[in-house]
């Protein structure tokens, strides 16, 4: 199966990188001055894919049998963030990415990022990673006043670029990527070694399943 189209938006997290090693770490060391439990980075992975915040409120909870005090997760933000913005430059991208990215530039394809990373940890990190530059678009969880799986990041992708919807591809790793391709009317290709809560996509919910990012090249034509 072929797709032809204009634009290719590409989740981050566990699609272009593997920044569970460096988040893992980051919310550990939150956790333990917050005087809670250390946690399994495989547990810690459940929780990415749907913004910091979310991810802070579900690692300090983890272990808690009331919902904490607001000003808890506050406190455990600013923390997360301070540990986050030391190590954030270490994740790498995984194998075949850079080459990806570099193939489909040169089919003069228009290339987005689309992530629920808030925008402090998103450009460091494209831009350590080597990636920035292949994007004309970076929409970040803190670009807009919604994020994945809303679709308004999506539309606002497709209207900058001045294509349709139906004419743009979603690469994610999760339901919530799938969700706001589905949302947005574009199309929607999963990679199965992300970070979807340690579940496997439907297929069926899917327009194609990739196993390397490699293979997305004979996909457009």
């Amino acid at each position: 199966m072929t797709f032809d189209v204009k634009a290719v938006m590409f989740d981050l997290d566990g699609t272009l990188v593997n920044t569970a090693p460096e988040i893992a770490v980051a919310i550990n060391k939150m956790l333990a001055e917050l005087e809670l439990p250390q946690l399994p980075q495989q547990q810690i992975e459940s929780y990415i894919g749907e913004g910091a915040q979310m991810l802070i409120r579900r690692s300090i909870s983890a272990y808690m049998r009331h919902v904490p005090d607001e000003d808890i997760f506050g406190h455990g933000q600013d923390l997360f963030y301070q540990h986050y913005a030391d190590n954030v430059r270490h994740s790498k991208p995984y194998d075949g990415a850079v080459e990806t990215l570099a193939a489909l530039q040169d089919k003069g394809l228009k290339l987005a990022c689309v992530t629920n990373k808030p925008e402090r940890f998103t450009i460091p990190l494209l831009d350590e990673s080597g990636l920035l530059d292949f994007f004309e678009i970076v929409v970040s969880g803190d670009t807009l006043p919604k994020k994945k799986p809303d679709p308004i990041q999506l539309r606002y992708i497709c209207a900058k670029f001045n294509v349709l919807e139906a004419e743009a591809m979603l690469v994610g790793d999760s339901l919530t990527d799938v969700a706001a391709a589905h949302a947005a009317g574009c199309y929607i290709v999963t990679v199965p070694y992300g970070y979807n809560q340690g579940k496997p996509i439907d297929h069926s919910l899917v327009d194609e399943t990739i196993t390397s990012l490699t293979e997305l090249v004979d996909l457009l034509t």
